[in-house]
């Protein structure tokens, strides 16, 4: 092979290269398109949400919730969407496009169901009101580390709540969220983590269920604490 042969064949080969880069470069920016759809559909939830902390919003919350149930819905056909431009068992290497906007839809699912029915969502509860699979080998899936964090973004946004009810005149609400709160910082406390940014997210539910006992405890001393079972 002389020099200008091997010259070619050198060439050939990154010619290859760049097509691999561009067609890459492509298929992330499809990716990040159906990610920022996503993002936005969250946004749109998480404002009808923010409702309940006005200071009407404790009567309202059966209509708010109600309100998300077509964002939830689109949420399902946007991950559908996304779903089909990731390859079979190419889900980690785009992973952390959308990662974050899984963890919030997540923790607004988790959100919402409180508010219907106070009460703890379940994996399969949340995967199902996305949309998403349970296992990897199933295909576009929710990791348990995101269904996890969205279970401690919603605790933050339960001691918020918890203060703004008492200031809206619900003096019950924040008696069942401390009790809510506690069970569930009970429940992670059972669970060995190894994973850093939950770790670190975890280590924030202690001053999540501080401050709601905080509020319990100011009721007592006022003496605006319902009985039991009120």
């Amino acid at each position: 092979m002389d020099d200008h042969e091997s010259a070619e064949r050198i060439a050939d080969v990154f010619a290859d290269f760049q097509s691999y880069f561009n067609k890459e470069q492509d298929l992330r920016e499809e990716i990040r398109s159906s990610v920022r759809d996503l993002e936005q559909t969250a946004r749109e939830i998480h404002a009808i949400l923010q409702q309940v902390h006005q200071r009407d919003g404790s009567k309202n919350v059966a209509n708010i919730c109600k309100s998300t149930d077509s964002y939830f819905e689109t949420a399902r056909k946007q991950f559908q969407e996304l779903s089909s431009k990731v390859a079979e068992n190419q889900y980690y290497r785009f992973h952390d496009h959308w990662k974050f906007a899984l963890q919030k839809l997540s923790f607004l699912s988790a959100l919402v169901t409180y508010l219907k029915m106070e009460k703890l969502i379940t994996r399969e509860e949340t995967a199902g009101m996305m949309g998403v699979k349970l296992k990897q080998e199933e295909g576009f899936h929710m990791d348990l580390d995101d269904y996890l964090i969205g279970l401690l973004q919603m605790a933050s946004e339960l001691s918020r709540l918890a203060v703004n009810s008492v200031t809206a005149g619900d003096f019950n609400r924040p008696m069942k969220i401390a009790n809510f709160v506690a069970e569930l910082d009970a429940g992670f406390r059972l669970l060995n983590l190894k994973n850093d940014a939950l770790r670190k997210r975890f280590d924030g539910l202690k001053y999540d269920l501080k401050k709601v006992e905080e509020v319990v405890y100011d009721l007592s001393i006022r003496g605006l604490k319902p009985d039991e079972g009120t």
